[in-house]
């Protein structure tokens, strides 16, 4: 889509800016701003953090880092230094559990740095992780227990559809060898099989939701966790070229899914916490928002969502998410850790909402930019 039209659609989309938010004009310029100001923040408060270096919520913030490093100026700067320093640090290892989804996402993030230094010690803790996994494939046990540990070893909560996936799908892209995607392909299967709501389009963050409800009645379908299976299906798309047989599955899903949230998006351009009840959760959440829009975004880009439709959620959300940044750069309402809907408060910030705000804005950066070659061909 041309860039001329974008900012058309934007202007015209029936939500003013106030003046007193510039940072979030639809500008490369002002999106650069904003996001290396919360980029900065962000680093400058990270020895502040209390979860382990190579966990997944660091994870997430890594990849946000690693899409905010590429439009940030040099072609190395302090961000992909940043990233590298902590990569080196660990070892290129992935967290320690040996099948948890949650310890192997930061592979991505060391996917992608290889692929711009080209060091092949830095993939071998993955490679040796993910052969060793394969060739001892996890038991058929989708029925998560955290008391007990049952269930960890499969992807059964929807969250693990952004953690792990996009590691095999990034191998099997990067090497040509069949056997990552088909491991990816099957686990993730397994999963969406098992917690997909086809009749609301919309994911249970696992098992023990089935049979739960919100005070109005309606099911619980946590707003984080659908963001989680969105972005994570755009890190999937992004490694699956056009023509790819593997391909159909996951954009139709991709897109079923971003239709269904695009209903569900606020007035205020945030998404809540809990997606079909958000009268009980009426703070915005920007983690959920941040993924979700790096969704959307990515969709529109990639010629994958309508720009008619879904220009105005974007601009709202953007709008929104700018909204929650302070004048120093962090980034409020971020939902705590948890594994379903939690009330949430403007002080409240986490390395992963940053990493969503960060994915996001890039991508919004790519739209008004008019750059939308970036993913698979």
């Amino acid at each position: 889509m041309k860039k001329s039209l974008v900012l058309s659609i934007f202007l015209l989309s029936g939500y003013m800016l106030p003046a007193q938010e510039m940072n979030a004009k639809l500008t490369g310029e002002a999106i650069r701003q904003v996001m290396q100001r919360v980029a900065d923040w962000q680093i400058a408060h990270q020895s502040q953090v209390k979860h382990q270096p190579l966990g997944w919520e660091n994870a997430a913030l890594y990849m946000g880092m690693m899409d905010w490093a590429e439009i940030a100026g040099a072609e190395e700067n302090p961000y992909y230094r940043f990233l590298y320093t902590i990569a080196n640090r660990g070892g290129w290892q992935p967290a320690k559990r040996m099948y948890h989804a949650d310890d192997i996402c930061i592979s991505q993030v060391y996917i992608d740095l290889y692929r711009k230094y080209q060091r092949p010690s830095m993939l071998w803790p993955t490679f040796a992780r993910v052969q060793w996994v394969m060739a001892n494939p996890p038991e058929e046990n989708m029925k998560l227990d955290y008391s007990t540990g049952q269930g960890l070893d499969k992807w059964s909560w929807c969250d693990a559809l952004f953690m792990a996936p996009a590691v095999y799908v990034k191998l099997y892209r990067l090497t040509g060898e069949k056997r990552y995607m088909k491991f990816a392909d099957k686990e993730f299967k397994d999963t969406y099989n098992y917690l997909y709501n086809k009749e609301e389009r919309l994911f249970f963050r696992d098992w023990n939701y089935f049979n739960r409800r919100e005070a109005n009645g309606r099911s619980v379908f946590w707003g984080r966790g659908n963001g989680w299976v969105a972005a994570g299906l755009v890190e999937i798309l992004k490694e699956l070229p056009r023509g790819n047989h593997y391909r159909p599955f996951y954009e139709q899903l991709f897109v079923a899914l971003c239709d269904r949230l695009r209903e569900l998006q606020q007035e205020d351009g945030y998404w809540r916490a809990s997606l079909l009840d958000p009268a009980s959760y009426p703070s915005p959440e920007t983690s959920s928002t941040g993924f979700i829009l790096y969704a959307f975004t990515y969709g529109v880009n990639e010629g994958i969502l309508p720009g008619e439709s879904f220009l105005p959620a974007i601009k709202k959300g953007w709008q929104a998410l700018v909204n929650a940044v302070d004048e120093e750069g962090k980034l409020g309402y971020v939902q705590p850790v948890g594994a379903d809907p939690r009330q949430v408060t403007r002080e409240m910030t986490e390395v992963y909402g940053v990493g969503a705000f960060l994915m996001a804005g890039r991508e919004i950066y790519r739209l008004v930019e008019g750059d939308t070659a970036r993913g698979a061909q």
